[in-house]
């Protein structure tokens, strides 16, 4: 259960200022497609799950422009920073932020920070690069980003250092959840210091695993450019004798990639994701029952499915500090050729691993149109002295999530849910393979 004092949105102060924005949203209310400043989002959306909360409902701040703001456009400084793994969509996000805050704002100093929190920390020499509408044009035809990115942990001193020696007044810093713990730090030091400084992010994560935000931007390509790999793998094992096309998906914890791509084609036969629990001596026999039925079977994998298999390995982490995962695709295409072999029975196996490809790939029209809404969410909520938080969608609505809330937890499919009872309909597998 959520404490409703979680959903608290910190403010550097009293916004005073009219906003240029202001004669758009004077005359709005709230209706069905649109949130007041004023009002709130709910966090439930079922009588029974606000009847069990009692009086006190929890709920998000709206996202979105407002009449009054915090700081005067024409004496900040903006800078942007993207951290971690690549996602369809960075580029869109950066194009956005700029023309959002020099078109609507006219806010004319920005500044990009080069390879993530490298770029504002000492030591590194990365430099900065100033940010125009022109020099934006067109980034958001390419994948990757413009200024590069890092993992790993930085001094959060350091990083304001940076900020206060470049002037800046506002930071949006867009990574997944390692890199929203790092603007938590940096938003903690700025409060220390009693320095008016706003942190805003623009949650990425391929895989859709942070919490309370709806859906995180690049998604829906990557599970589009995944789908694509599923129906290659279908057609290759379908046209040989017992073939079997096995494809490993992202998903470190979370099979959200994994569900959505199988459901894209229908082709699938078997979808194994880590949060159902996964049992070899289960599953080995039914996919051959599968071959032998129907001459040919898919088998769709999340990467974190499975690493009980291989806790014989060494662990190793990542710059983040994040645990790197054994390749259990790998170890799954060899189980299967092992228990083919073991039952004097043919297969083909084609193995299919694209998901360095698709992190590349520029992001879909729906994400870049989704970025473009989440950049001026972000910028909205920065002028307006917000910080400390995450925008995003909830219930179909833009809000603001502490960053305190949006690291607490991961979105995980749930196995009683209704996405995953729609792949178990569509594959017809059971519903787990804990028992043969």
């Amino acid at each position: 259960m959520v404490d409703p004092a979680a959903l608290h949105v910190r403010s550097l102060g009293e916004p005073r200022i009219p906003s240029p924005l202001g004669a758009l949203v004077n005359r709005r209310g709230t209706t069905e497609h649109y949130v007041d400043e004023s009002d709130r989002v709910l966090l439930d959306d079922t009588v029974a799950m606000i009847a069990a909360r009692g009086p006190d409902l929890p709920s998000f701040e709206p996202g979105g422009p407002r009449r009054r703001i915090y700081f005067d456009p024409s004496k900040i400084r903006a800078g942007i920073v993207t951290c971690g793994g690549l996602c369809p969509g960075l580029n869109d996000v950066i194009r956005g932020l700029v023309l959002s805050l020099n078109n609507q704002y006219g806010v004319s100093r920005i500044v990009g920070f080069r390879n993530g929190f490298q770029g504002l920390a000492p030591g590194h020499g990365r430099g900065v690069v100033e940010l125009t509408p022109d020099s934006v044009a067109y980034v958001n035809e390419h994948g990757g980003t413009v200024l590069g990115t890092s993992r790993g942990n930085q001094d959060p001193e350091g990083i304001v250092d940076c900020l206060e020696q470049l002037g800046v007044n506002v930071l949006f810093v867009v990574g997944g959840d390692g890199s929203m713990r790092g603007a938590r730090l940096i938003s903690a030091t700025i409060a220390a210091r009693d320095r008016r400084i706003a942190v805003v992010g623009v949650p990425k994560t391929i895989d859709n695993d942070i919490p309370y935000i709806g859906q995180s931007f690049g998604f829906q390509t990557a599970f589009t450019k995944a789908a694509e790999s599923i129906r290659a793998a279908h057609v290759e094992a379908a046209a040989q004798p017992s073939g079997v096309g096995l494809v490993q998906l992202m998903g470190r914890h979370s099979g959200f990639i994994a569900c959505y791509a199988a459901l894209a084609n229908n082709d699938a036969d078997y979808v194994l994701i880590p949060e159902v629990p996964f049992a070899m001596d289960g599953f080995l026999p039914a996919l051959r029952r599968r071959v032998a039925d129907r001459g040919h079977a898919l088998v769709v994998v999340a990467e974190g499915t499975g690493q009980e298999y291989l806790r014989d390995a060494p662990p190793r982490l990542d710059a983040s500090g994040n645990r790197k995962l054994g390749d259990f695709g790998l170890y799954l295409r060899d189980r299967i050729l092992d228990d083919f072999a073991a039952a004097a029975r043919e297969v083909n196996l084609k193995y299919i691993d694209p998901s360095y490809a698709i992190r590349s790939v520029p992001a879909n029209p729906y994400d870049s149109g989704y970025c473009l809404r989440l950049a001026q969410a972000a910028v909205h909520a920065a002028m307006a002295g917000r910080t400390e938080l995450v925008v995003g969608t909830w219930r179909g609505r833009f809000v603001h999530v502490p960053i305190p809330l949006a690291v607490s937890g991961r979105n995980r499919v749930d196995p009683g849910g209704d996405l995953w009872l729609s792949v178990l309909e569509a594959t017809g597998q059971p519903p787990d393979f804990t028992v043969g």
